[in-house]
Parts: structure tokens; C-alpha cells; sequence
């Protein structure tokens, strides 16, 4: 459980940190990626601290193809290669469809859908080559709302990773690359202030978790990650693993 390579992108605060700091503490080497170097530096700053697993900061633009491949290579340049990728960073188109400009659009499909299958394209040869690998596309619930007023959009690109994750689980088993969607409720910043502009529709929506809590970025969320990495669950793939209290119904 040792000794392995984990790209984050998105490492710099939230589900992305959480996600970072949980594989940090199993002695992993955690390459954090994303836009600010300073958010990316104070990340890196914790594990440090702690003085578990190696961290690496590298700034990185998932709409760019060309940020992206650099990315790659200036992992595998420096550590050997790649065992565990988790797309996390996205814009977040959110609004009713009436408002949704175009631009924010494209950039929610540019920074999700696109950005996810650009870097799985780059890590999968380097995981093939290391026997496989395991690669975490970050979706939400949103798919599943009850009321998608003011969420179409951003569900969209969701829906969109998911049908991608499906796809490349069934593509790449046979080089033992295992692919996963993550669905997760976590006190990060987006969550937060989403619910300090929405404070009535947030209660409502919290109210509705059966465990009756939003979860810890690094104790819920990147911790069941770092579970669902383990020759324990070897077998699965091609999923989507709700981490969210029991609230959606992805059945």
C-alpha cells in the first residue's frame, strides 16, 4: 500500500486536498495539480508537516491539453510513472438553462468531461506499463436531483464523466486498470458557498441526509479513496460510489 504514484488534480483545497491528504499518510507520493500554486503550496506545506508520503506541486490548467501532457510527463520524469489518477478539479456551470452563457458551458465541458478523458488517455499507457492502475473521475448527485431547475447544465457534464468512467472500465480491465466514479457530499469551499448564497434551499437539502451530516474531506472522502485503492476491492470497477450519507438514489 506503499510506494505508489497518485496524481490529484484540484489538490489545492477541498475534496482534491482531502483526497492528497489521505494518501499522503499511507506513505504515497501525491502529485498536486491545479491553477493557483499558492493554494497547491499550502497543501503540500501540510503533508510536509505531518511528515507522511512525498508531495509534489505542479501548476496545471486542465482545460489545456498541452498543461495537461506536461503534467504527465513531469510526473513520470520525476517519480517513474503513474498508479492512481483522481480528476477532481472542474468548473461548475451552474444556473437555470436561460442564463447559462455559452462560454460557461463550454468551460464546465472543458475543465470535466474533456479535461477527464484527455488525462486518462495520458495515464493509461504509464499504467499499463506498471501492471494497472486506478483511476477516480469525480461525479455528484446532482445527476440525480429531484428538481434539476438551475442544475442542467452542471449535471450534464457530470452525466458525461460518468458514461466515460463506464467506458473506459470496459476498455482498459484487460490491462488491470480498475475506473471509478466518486459521488461526494464534503465541507469544502464550493459546498460552502453554494450554501452561504442558497442558505434556505441548503437546509432543505441537508435535512435530507440520512446520516445527518456533510462529510470531511479527508476523513470521509479521501479516506474511502484511499479504501477503494486496496487489493481488498480489487474486483470493482466501472462504478459509481456514492459518499454522500445515504441521500442519493443512485440505483
Amino acid at each position: 500500500m506503499t510506494d505508489r504514484i497518485i496524481i490529484v488534480t484540484g489538490a489545492g483545497q477541498g475534496v482534491g486536498q482531502g483526497i492528497a491528504l489521505a494518501f499522503a499518510a499511507q506513505g504515497d507520493t501525491v502529485v498536486l495539480a491545479g491553477r493557483t500554486l499558492s493554494k497547491l503550496a499550502e497543501t503540500k506545506r501540510m503533508i510536509d508537516q505531518r511528515g507522511q508520503g512525498t508531495a509534489r506541486a505542479i501548476e496545471c490548467n486542465v482545460k489545456s491539453a498541452a498543461s495537461l501532457g506536461e503534467l504527465v510527463s513531469q510526473t513520470v520524469a520525476e517519480f517513474g510513472g503513474i498508479d492512481i489518477l483522481v480528476n477532481n478539479a472542474q468548473e461548475v456551470p451552474n444556473g437555470e438553462l436561460l442564463a447559462v452563457a455559452d462560454d460557461a458551458f463550454i468551460a464546465g465541458f472543458e475543465s470535466g468531461p474533456l479535461a477527464t478523458l484527455r488525462l486518462m488517455k495520458l495515464v493509461q499507457p504509464h499504467m499499463a506499463a506498471r501492471g494497472g492502475g486506478v483511476i477516480f473521475n469525480l461525479v455528484s448527485s446532482v445527476i440525480h436531483r429531484w428538481d434539476m431547475t438551475g442544475y442542467g447544465a452542471y449535471a450534464a457534464t457530470k452525466s458525461a464523466i460518468q458514461s466515460l468512467t463506464r467506458g473506459a472500465a470496459a476498455e482498459w480491465g484487460k490491462d488491470k486498470i480498475r475506473v471509478l466514479n466518486v459521488a461526494p457530499h464534503a465541507e469544502s469551499p464550493g459546498l460552502k458557498g453554494w450554501a452561504e448564497k442558497n442558505p434556505d434551499e441548503a437546509r432543505a437539502f441537508f435535512k435530507t441526509i440520512p446520516l445527518g451530516r456533510v462529510g470531511q474531506c479527508e476523513e470521509d472522502i479521501g479516506r474511502a479513496v484511499v479504501a477503494l485503492c486496496g487489493p481488498e476491492m480489487a474486483y470493482l470497477t466501472g462504478a459509481t460510489i456514492p459518499l454522500d450519507g445515504g441521500q442519493a438514489n443512485f440505483d
